[in-house]
């Protein structure tokens, strides 16, 4: 594919500036930050490509390509490729140019590629006005699942939004509520906090993709609920694959029944991405009965749905005089559930709300340590110093998962809009008759497509036994960016009235603009990508 070669040329260039002696070197890499984030963005357009292609080849194979996806795959080539050549939006304010890169002569070439030329001069116009009249018959696009089971599961999972969350969550969100418990027994109910637990353990056994696949159809009713299923998941991962056969005969079967809330107590208030510098320390004391606990110290922020958690996978450092990412471990310190009136009732603990624009109904909280114990054997997997490691053990499912969360997103913002452009009338006629407006639809339905397509491509990944921490981060990198592209642009679709909180669209772009901040900001996201780009084999 012309555009493979192109991303091989584009490394081929950064390497010659970050990598003169063969090795990459740090300070290289971060003064040509701009090239090497340049780097990503086109990798993962690439891998975008080549997604939504294997898309379109499996369901021709099928016999279900019909005209909506037909639409899909020449308006994302087109526009790709176009992007590619030209320019990717990094950000709002910040483009990947060919130039950045020394690749004005291949995006030149790029152009001239017949191939390339035929989806480059194609009728753009003609081809977004006719989906967005298949988006107006309803027809997003058939999003490809492997086999029926899934299918069935996105269906149930589909009605249940449609019956329990999506009619409350706007209230949720404006009141600064918790999601019901009873809503989450009933999601208990349907499985989706066991899904990818082995059976042995309680859970479905499922695999990384139908992870995908629940949690998209869960976040396009409301984020918060898309994202509940993290915490078990993380939580369940990090036990599954690190822990002890007690600590797995003990936590894993209530996880995945959802007797058992976990939440992720990670990042502190001056580290963020820069997990070698936690501070928070645990020291093993032993008790006046003989009993030995880790005692732990320190301030944690940022942690969702901290209160009403049961169970904390908490990192700290646990190894005295050693810094860095090796003195770290990973303690599973159970707790009580709190309220809003007492959110930690536990001795050694202590802390308060931060209060949010969205990704509201679990809240998030900071929490001071000063004492507060937890048992010597709740140390993940029995020996210190293991945290960072069994951490990034769990980092590729939990961008898988936030991937999905986004494509889910994106999607209910699509969808929103397309009601809102079919319902309001101006000048005697829909405002979807208006090319600007229809535009924007289909955009947003094929860049929708795109992010859901990779997604699925890393989570296949994933279930393969293949190593997919690059496509892991590109699928989260762009659908992130999807979702709140997709988020403005209904919004803008929604005119003044979007503005107004009454309106869903207010909360959704509010919700959209989290997903390039967590698991890893889009900037450490691209970075990460660049340095795995950069240490790949050509």
């Amino acid at each position: 594919m012309a555009a493979g070669q192109y991303l091989a040329m584009a490394r081929h260039r950064l390497v010659r500036r970050v990598a003169p002696q063969g090795g990459v070197d740090a300070a290289l890499l971060t003064r040509h930050q701009h090239a090497a984030h340049g780097l990503a963005w086109i990798a993962t357009y690439v891998a975008a490509l080549r997604s939504l292609l294997d898309w379109a080849e499996a369901l021709e194979g099928q016999g279900a390509l019909c005209l909506p996806e037909r639409l899909i795959l020449s308006i994302g080539f087109g526009e790709y490729l176009a992007q590619l050549a030209g320019g990717i939006p990094m950000s709002q304010g910040e483009f990947a140019r060919p130039a950045d890169l020394d690749l004005v002569t291949e995006a030149a070439m790029l152009h001239a590629n017949p191939a390339c030329a035929r989806l480059l001069s194609g009728d753009g116009p003609t081809l977004r006005a006719a989906l967005s009249t298949a988006l107006a018959d309803g027809h997003f696009g058939d999003p490809r699942h492997d086999d029926e089971m899934l299918t069935v599961m996105a269906g149930q999972l589909r009605r249940f939004v449609a019956d329990r969350v999506a009619p409350y969550a706007h209230g949720w969100h404006r009141d600064n509520a918790y999601i019901p418990m009873d809503v989450i027994a009933e999601m208990a109910a349907l499985g989706v906090f066991g899904l990818t637990v082995p059976e042995e353990w309680g859970g479905s056994g499922l695999g990384k993709l139908a992870m995908c696949i629940a949690s998209e159809e869960l976040s396009r009713g409301y984020i918060g609920v898309g994202s509940l299923g993290t915490r078990s998941e993380i939580a369940g991962e990090l036990i599954r694959l690190g822990g002890t056969d007690e600590q797995r005969r003990r936590y894993l079967p209530p996880i995945a029944s959802g007797d058992l809330l976990p939440t992720a107590v990670f990042t502190e208030p001056d580290t963020g991405s820069d997990l070698a510098s936690l501070r928070t320390r645990a020291e093993l004391v032993t008790k006046p009965d003989g009993s030995r606990v880790w005692r732990v110290t320190g301030n944690k922020t940022w942690i969702t749905h901290a209160a009403r958690a049961d169970i904390m996978t908490l990192l700290v450092r646990t190894v005295p005089g050693q810094e860095g990412y090796k003195g770290l471990s990973m303690l599973l310190a159970e707790k009580p559930r709190g309220d809003d009136a007492n959110p930690f009732p536990a001795g050694g603990m202590s802390g308060g709300e931060i209060e949010v624009l969205g990704y509201r109904g679990m809240k998030e909280f900071e929490i001071r340590f000063d004492g507060f114990e937890v048992p010597e054997q709740n140390l993940l997997g029995g020996v210190p110093g293991q945290g960072f490691k069994q951490l990034m053990e769990t980092f590729e499912s939990a961008r898988i998962q936030t991937a999905a969360r986004a494509v889910g997103v994106a999607q209910d913002a699509l969808e929103e809009g397309l009601r809102y452009a079919l319902d309001r009338r101006q000048f005697g006629q829909p405002i979807i008759a208006f090319p600007r407006v229809s535009d924007k639809l289909a955009w947003m339905a094929v860049e929708t497509m795109m992010a859901r397509q990779l997604s699925y491509t890393a989570a296949r990944a994933k279930d393969g036994g293949r190593r997919c921490d690059i496509e892991a981060g590109m699928a989260k990198l762009l659908a992130a960016r999807v979702a709140w592209s997709n988020a403005d642009n209904a919004l803008q679709i929604h005119g003044g009235n979007g503005f107004a909180l009454e309106y869903r669209i207010s909360r959704l772009l509010c919700d959209a603009r989290i997903l390039s901040i967590f698991e890893g900001a889009a900037e450490i996201q691209a970075q990460v990508i660049a340095r795995g780009l950069l240490a790949r084999d050509k």
